[in-house]
């Protein structure tokens, strides 16, 4: 089959919200007046990440207030009407998970500066952190195409690699054991144990994602059934960041270092192979749409065996071949990436093709990853 047009930034907008980061702002002021006592604090230069983020939304913005100014975030919840990825979001628990691993480990997180439960200002809750200065790898045209992670020698691409599986190592190198984590834990009545419960979660999802769609996703439930079969001997849970890659860590913009961890809202307790199988995983599906442009990528990043070597080093924790986590974070991430295709149904950019698999992109991938 012949290569088809490689993709330009307009074939890959995603398109998260009808809402305007002008709109927002203004809300955001009379907030902002009213949680300082300021009646005069200003919000403005308000804007939107166009490169990164699938799920929740985000808003830039820079405040005064009270003789101080200063550049911020703000982190909403997904409006209802804008077909959310999620079907809950907890953003007191991305807040939360933050403030844990600032307070207990050497992981670079933004300061969450607000955290407003109440909708009525936003319509939604929303928190909102302190803006790091940083580069991070695009999704939008994805890293491995285009883009600042390109542009790297392949020495410092190793370097990159090698200090974001340091990131995974302090997460879970946290001590959770008093209990401080069990606002991540899923509901003990969901299975026996931390991956017992979170495949129960997973598997409540994508039925959440189908009865929205309307439609059932064959490779999807293929793939829930080989996981079903090969179930691991499970290995010590710790606090998982769940979206674990290297699209969600903000670095130095003249290094590698990373200087902000991003995105906790798919953070829990789970085994430790789940977060290194994702930031593997995530790299390698990048590398396969891309493969089907004849798009020349990176695949020497990221790949599983060094992963796990570096992280067995780090931790001397042996997270084994990762064949399970592996194939597990692909049909995680296959259920996500359709709800993706369903919301861009919504929103008119895309539409359902007689396959339902067509959704998450990468239909030859995971089947090839469950006969291999």
């Amino acid at each position: 089959m012949p290569n088809e047009r490689a993709p330009d930034t307009d074939d890959m907008v995603v398109v998260k919200t009808s809402r305007s980061p002008e709109e927002l702002a203004g809300r955001l002021g009379v907030w902002l007046a009213e949680i300082t006592g300021d009646p005069s604090a200003t919000v403005t230069d308000a804007s939107s990440p166009d490169a990164n983020g699938m799920s929740s939304e985000s808003v830039f913005f820079t405040a005064s207030f009270n003789d101080e100014s200063g550049s911020f975030v703000a982190r909403l919840a997904p409006a209802d009407d804008d077909v959310p990825i999620f079907a809950d979001y907890d953003l007191d628990k991305q807040a939360r998970v933050i403030a844990l691993v600032a307070n207990r480990s050497d992981v670079p997180v933004p300061t969450v500066r607000w955290n407003e439960p109440d909708p009525s200002h936003l319509d939604v809750p929303f928190f909102v952190m302190e803006k790091v200065d940083g580069r991070v790898p695009p999704d939008i045209l994805p890293y491995p195409m285009d883009g600042w992670v390109r542009d790297l020698t392949a020495t410092e691409r190793r370097a990159l690699q090698d200090k974001s599986v340091a990131v995974l190592a302090g997460i879970h190198s946290i001590d959770i054991s008093d209990g401080s984590a069990a606002f991540l834990q899923a509901d003990a009545t969901l299975g026996a144990t931390p991956l017992e419960r979170h495949f129960a979660q997973e598997k409540a999802f994508y039925e959440w994602m189908v009865d929205s769609a309307g439609r059932r996703f064959p490779t999807i439930e293929r793939a829930h059934a080989w996981i079903e079969t090969n179930w691991p001997d499970e290995q010590p849970s710790a606090i998982s960041w769940g979206d674990a890659r290297i699209g969600n860590i903000m670095y130095a913009h003249d290094s590698t270092d990373p200087v902000s961890v991003l995105d906790w809202e798919m953070a829990t307790v789970a085994p430790p192979g789940l977060d290194v199988a994702w930031m593997c995983f995530l790299h390698r599906f990048f590398e396969f749409v891309l493969h089907k442009y004849g798009v020349d990528t990176l695949p020497e990043m990221l790949r599983p065996e060094d992963v796990r070597e570096t992280y067995g080093a780090l931790t001397g924790v042996d997270v084994g071949d990762l064949r399970f986590e592996l194939v597990y974070t692909a049909a995680r991430h296959a259920s996500i990436m359709a709800r993706v295709h369903a919301r861009s149904v919504h929103f008119g950019t895309e539409e359902w093709t007689d396959d339902p698999d067509d959704a998450f992109r990468f239909k030859e991938l995971l089947l090839e990853m469950l006969a291999d």
